[in-house]
């Protein structure tokens, strides 16, 4: 799964990454969370240039009835996303890219009651995109609406195994356009994105169990335990 992940680059960074006409408003982040805004770039009928909007971590389908669904749709399986109610119509139409530089995952270690953090990256520091979906929901009672995503996870690559038996996907640069395409949908060429990501462009390191708390978005988190640094 993704249940935590960073983005500290600056607007400018994000820009040229991206391809953004304009640096976006972003502040650095150390610990995103579920149910907090995300940094996204999408594409509408509306407006098809892609651009960059904030989305609620946490999907709510168009037809729930209560948001508090979103709290069990921060992810979703690459491999049944076609077929799944809660998520089948945003991967035909609403497909997202979701910004970060790294993301947190934490292992289970023998004779230890608690689990490990690890920070992952990518080996050059570069920003990436997790494979992303979105939903637009009216609140029936309120009027009040929401835009709100889920990160799609699929099999770990070998780095990520040995921590978790799931990792967000991380997409290829060049699949960008498609994916964000609203007009383009051939379940298959989208499904061959939703791939474990280059085990030999990622790295990976322990990290304090700071991170273990949402309201902890510190720099402390990314730091590596003490007897990991070179």
């Amino acid at each position: 799964m993704c249940g935590r992940f960073s983005l500290n680059k600056t607007g400018d960074d994000l820009a040229n990454s991206f391809l953004l006409h304009a640096p976006p408003p972003v502040m650095p982040r150390f610990n995103i969370a579920p149910s907090q805004p995300l940094a996204a770039v999408v594409a509408t009928p509306e407006n098809p240039e892609p651009h960059f909007d904030f989305r609620l971590w946490g999907l709510i389908p168009s037809w729930a009835k209560d948001p508090a669904i979103g709290s069990r749709m921060i992810n979703a399986r690459a491999e049944t996303v076609v077929e799944k109610p809660s998520f089948r119509a945003a991967f035909k139409r609403r497909r997202c890219l979701i910004l970060a530089d790294g993301f947190y995952e934490w292992e289970t270690v023998a004779g230890q009651k608690t689990k490990q953090p690890h920070y992952i990256f990518l080996k050059d520091h570069s920003p990436f995109a997790f494979a992303g979906l979105w939903e637009h929901w009216s609140d029936p009672a309120s009027g009040g609406e929401l835009q709100t995503c889920t990160i799609l996870t699929t099999a770990p690559n070998e780095l990520m195994e040995s921590i978790h038996n799931r990792m967000p996907v991380i997409l290829a640069p060049q699949d960008y356009g498609a994916w964000l395409d609203p007009d383009f949908y051939q379940p298959q060429a989208l499904q061959d994105m939703l791939r474990p990501y280059d085990t030999e462009a990622m790295d990976r390191y322990p990290v304090s169990t700071v991170v273990n708390k949402p309201q902890h978005d510190l720099p402390d988190c990314l730091e590596p335990l003490e007897e990991t640094k070179q």
